[in-house]
């Protein structure tokens, strides 16, 4: 019986030395190179001299101390090496990052220092990793591990699950100390913050502060989390643990850095709606919630790009593939690319504001929200023109919002047989009432008898209302219209209006038709300053409701 079983464990003992031995060194190419290293640093493959051939200029000894401590630093920050994924290719040339240099890098995202290159006619670990291996070792393993580890009692080395003790308890502690890191950073980025912002706006704003504290929570978990980061290998967990561990806490960082841009952003814009409230158009407080959505939306999707690097996929080639699919679409959706091309064009042009008077072509009305795609435009019977910002940027727009005044420009028509005495007169009086006017200028106007017409004598009026509002405009109107016709009916002068005049003989018997005007020169003086009285009157008197 014993000899049988000696006989199965030489059998079993070489049948792994003839397995051994069919894996030979192979330097050929990045794929040989490296699996050559790993496989000879495995436990049950174990042969550091074999391993130690990946590394080219040094002695034996310190060969396979490089080699064995680069394939720690891989264990230690759990970075899983798929050699079915590297190229066995013996003249491989990475195309993105050296596409002049026959080299392979194994992590180019979170261990760049680590790669192979092409030393003649074999691949070797680079001369910048074997130099830069013992400094990233001690990154991964600083000093104080061994040291600690050297007063662990024998207990502290009993396993539980598979993991000992002295791991649980280091374990525990690196998450109160990232706890209480996370705490103490917390204020003082809060504080850090504020006082930027107070420097920046010169103010103390509440809606801003909260949003900072927002800020400062996903800041504090960064720091918390690249502490565990940077002591977790010290523990000395396998490579499958340590592999889901670094897995977990690379999501969990690049989901708080999404968050801190969101958040920044949101103080950013808080900011810039402050400054563009003391503006005098509305255009900047359009331009608010657009430049929010898109970098809102730019801070997704590099960080969609981001996790999805930290599940192995290839971006390169989603990259490149949405690019040829972004042109097709592109070429599909013309017009689209015009309109965002001609917002564009407006916000940096600024033709108008929110809520300016517009015409544009055919279109008329006030400018009520600039989209993306599209200008939304009211008109004065409250109709909504949509009117795409490829066509509007092209287009002739005459704002009537730029005005610094609006005109007002008429004629009144005297009836022909009003005298010289009340047309001078009745010139007069509405001038006085135009600089008693509160809308009006009084420094720049004009009230002349400046033609014949078909009907009338023609009274130009033409006046500056100081508001650019419509409404305001109106009701200036009002004022102005109502003083005059008082002026008219105080003075006698009558209105014309087309007509045709008969004119007949006059029989003694008949008396004409023609309206007697009164001419007197003391009774125009007092009916012009009582009209101008009571205009101001009227004007304090709307002022005080």
């Amino acid at each position: 019986m014993k000899k049988i079983i000696w006989l199965l464990f030489f059998v079993q003992f070489f049948a792994v030395a003839q397995e051994i031995d069919s894996v030979k060194v192979d330097l050929s190419n990045p794929h040989g190179t490296i699996y050559t290293h790993l496989y000879f640093l495995q436990s049950d493959s174990y042969d550091a001299k074999k391993a130690a051939k990946t590394i080219l200029g040094l002695s034996e000894n310190k060969a396979i101390d490089k080699a064995i401590k680069i394939k720690q630093v891989l264990d230690g920050k759990g970075l899983y090496v798929d050699v079915n994924k590297i190229p066995t290719n013996p003249s491989y040339k990475d195309s993105i990052g050296y596409s002049s240099f026959y080299k392979y890098v194994l992590f180019p995202q979170r261990m760049p220092q680590i790669y192979v290159e092409k030393v003649g006619n074999n691949w070797y670990y680079s001369a910048e990793t074997v130099a830069k291996i013992d400094d990233l070792y001690k990154e991964v393993f600083p000093w104080y591990v061994q040291k600690i580890q050297k007063f662990i009692p024998q207990y502290g080395h009993k396993e539980v699950l598979g993991v000992q003790l002295w791991q649980f308890v280091g374990l525990l502690i690196i998450l109160i100390l990232a706890y209480i890191i996370f705490l103490i950073i917390k204020r003082i980025a809060f504080y850090f913050l504020r006082k930027i912002q107070q420097q920046i706006t010169k103010n103390t704003n509440l809606a801003v502060n909260t949003v900072l504290k927002k800020l400062a929570h996903p800041i504090s978990l960064l720091v918390a989390v690249s502490f565990v980061d940077k002591i977790f290998p010290s523990l000395h967990f396998g490579l499958e643990i340590n592999t889901w561990v670094f897995l977990a806490l690379n999501i969990a960082e690049t989901i708080f850095w999404i968050y801190v841009f969101l958040k920044f952003i949101k103080v950013i814009m808080h900011i810039y709606a402050e400054f563009t409230e003391k503006t005098h158009g509305r255009l900047d407080d359009q331009l608010v919630p657009i430049l929010n959505s898109f970098f809102t939306g730019l801070v997704l999707i590099v960080g969609f790009f981001r996790l999805l690097v930290l599940f192995g996929v290839d971006t390169t080639t989603m990259l490149a593939g949405a690019t040829i699919g972004g042109l097709a679409f592109a070429l599909a959706s013309q017009d689209t690319v015009k309109n965002l091309i001609g917002t564009i064009m407006i916000f940096l042009d600024k033709p108008f504001h929110i809520e300016d008077w517009i015409e544009a072509g055919e279109v008329v009305g006030t400018v009520e929200k600039v989209g993306f795609r599209s200008t939304q435009v009211r008109a004065a019977d409250t109709s909504v023109y949509q009117i795409p910002n490829s066509r509007l940027s092209e287009l002739v727009i005459n704002n009537k919002g730029l005005r610094l005044f609006r005109r007002y420009n008429t004629n009144l028509g005297l009836r022909y047989d009003t005298p010289p005495e009340l047309i001078e007169a009745f010139v007069k009086g509405v001038r006085e009432i135009i600089i008693a006017h509160p809308e009006t200028r009084s420094d720049s106007y004009n009230v002349e008898f400046t033609g014949f017409g078909d009907s009338a004598l023609l009274i130009m009026v033409n006046v500056y209302f100081k508001s650019l509002a419509w409404g305001v405009e109106q009701s200036s109107k009002h004022r102005l219209h109502i003083a005059i016709v008082k002026l008219a009916k105080e003075l006698g002068v009558d209105f014309a209006f087309p007509s045709t005049t008969v004119t007949i003989e006059q029989f003694p018997e008949k008396t004409g038709l023609e309206p007697k005007y009164n001419t007197e020169q003391e009774r125009i003086d007092a009916v012009i300053t009582k009209v101008v009285s009571d205009f101001n009157n009227d004007v304090d008197n709307s002022k005080s409701e």
